[in-house]
């Protein structure tokens, strides 16, 4: 695999490894004030308890939705492998996290087709 050629794709790296990090770090004060486990429900009852945390988490699942959609259309159109590993890492991890991922993965696909 060839490293990207712009410093774009290195900080789309750093902002994968922030977007693992830090939801996760979230999901661990979460478990530790409402465990012992990760109780969705409680999860999701907690993310639109108040107009300002439904907005955020609407605000979220909207734009999220539009962006997997379009990693899923440019994926398709530059022909790149694996999605499935974004699609895994969307929903076990964090779409902060296969955003960023993806957004890699697409910079080292144009440079591979421009090197063509």
């Amino acid at each position: 695999m060839k490293l990207p050629s712009s410093k774009i794709g290195y900080l789309y790296l750093l902002l994968c490894i922030a977007g693992a990090v830090l939801p996760t770090l979230s999901n661990i004060d979460f478990v530790r004030a409402y465990g012992p486990g990760f109780d969705i429900q409680s999860f999701i009852s907690l993310a639109t308890n108040n107009p300002a945390a439904k907005s955020l988490s609407l605000d979220l699942f909207i734009s999220s939705s539009s962006i997997f959609l379009w990693m899923y259309i440019e994926s398709r159109r530059l022909e790149m492998r694996n999605f499935w590993i974004i699609v895994l890492t969307t929903f076990t991890i964090a779409i902060a996290f296969s955003t960023p991922l993806f957004l890699f993965l697409r910079e080292l696909r144009l440079s591979e087709i421009e090197d063509k």
